[in-house]
């Protein structure tokens, strides 16, 4: 396991980690927060192998 100490905003520690899609990149952690699970796990799903930018555009059609 490798942990990296950051200021976590409050806001986003309380949202159900079921909620949440969590990447990185070597210089980036990116939180991805969706209204449900089913939508999490579709995301998870649809986005496996793809770079920041794709996950990005994709995150956006979960947002509406």
């Amino acid at each position: 396991m490798i942990c990296i100490k950051a200021d976590i905003p409050k806001e986003l520690s309380e949202i159900d980690d079921e909620l949440k899609a969590i990447y990185h990149s070597k210089d980036t952690v990116c939180f991805f927060i969706f209204k449900n699970r089913e939508q999490r796990n579709e995301f998870v799903e649809r986005t496996i192998g793809m770079a920041k930018v794709e996950r990005e555009t994709i995150y956006q059609e979960y947002k509406s």
